[in-house]
């Protein structure tokens, strides 16, 4: 039973949406990702380097590893391919791995964290139980996904900046093209472009608006500004920090 998928595994073993099981995967994920940020912060430029290769490379090998395993058990297919968003966002963090760019960190921040958040909250691996390697990798993949993201961007090491909204919407206009005609030709579902799964929050504007895909323009924008929130006030806190010790080291000259 370790081994097998969703579509193989018997009915009646999952576990149930913010259940003691999903509610106790939250809670460790919550503590080792303020544990990670933590340590983060205390390191110095190397380290964090390191420390972040270590994260990074988890990431990629985890879904390397998963493809393996699928492979081995006869159970790989096209809807393996990494074109859902979180796919796409570990091939993203292995190529900041190897070059660091403003635009690709404010895309992971904007993108990669909610679409992983809203994977931990909303899983579609309900059917698999606690003892289940895809159950084990879903959680810990997408924890890592939000993991990495939040290290730079708490540390400093990468400013998030609202006008890189619209690049970063343009960024993913573009991956999401090809890939809606990849789901015609190959009868999948990436990016959940062709139907919400269910418990998908995209259900509710199929139900009420005729089409999930309404919730794309509705909620990317929401969400990005939702993830910015609290970047805006931690800057104007700072600015405000910052004009207030002004005054007082001109005092400090003066006197001397």
């Amino acid at each position: 039973m370790f081994f097998l998928t969703k579509d193989t595994i018997p009915e009646g073993v999952g576990f149930s949406t913010f259940g003691s099981t999903h509610l106790i995967w939250l809670a460790v994920i919550t503590i080792i990702c303020l544990a990670s940020i933590f340590i983060y912060r205390k390191l110095d430029f190397k380290k964090r380097r390191v420390m972040r290769i270590v994260i990074g490379s988890m990431v990629v090998l985890s879904e390397v590893i998963k493809d393996i395993v699928a492979v081995i058990m006869g159970d790989f297919g096209v809807g393996q391919l990494p074109f859902h968003l979180c796919g796409i966002n570990v091939l993203l963090i292995g190529f900041d791995l190897i070059k660091e760019t403003k635009a690709l960190r404010n895309f992971l921040y904007y993108f990669c964290i909610p679409g992983a958040l809203l994977a931990l909250f909303f899983p579609n691996w309900t059917v698999l139980p606690c003892m289940n390697f895809s159950h084990i990798h879903s959680f810990t993949i997408h924890a890592l996904l939000v993991i990495y993201p939040l290290l730079l961007v708490s540390s400093g090491e990468v400013k998030i900046e609202i006008k890189t909204m619209p690049k970063c919407i343009l960024l993913l206009i573009s991956m999401a093209i090809p890939i809606y005609f990849i789901n015609l030709f190959c009868d999948t579902n990436f990016m959940f472009l062709m139907e919400p799964e269910t418990g998908n929050p995209l259900g509710l504007f199929e139900k009420y608006l005729g089409s999930h895909l309404w919730g794309f323009p509705i909620l990317l924008p929401i969400v990005m500004f939702i993830m910015y929130i609290p970047l805006g006030i931690v800057a104007r806190i700072n600015k405000k920090r910052e004009a207030a010790e002004k005054p007082e080291e001109k005092k400090t000259v003066s006197v001397n």
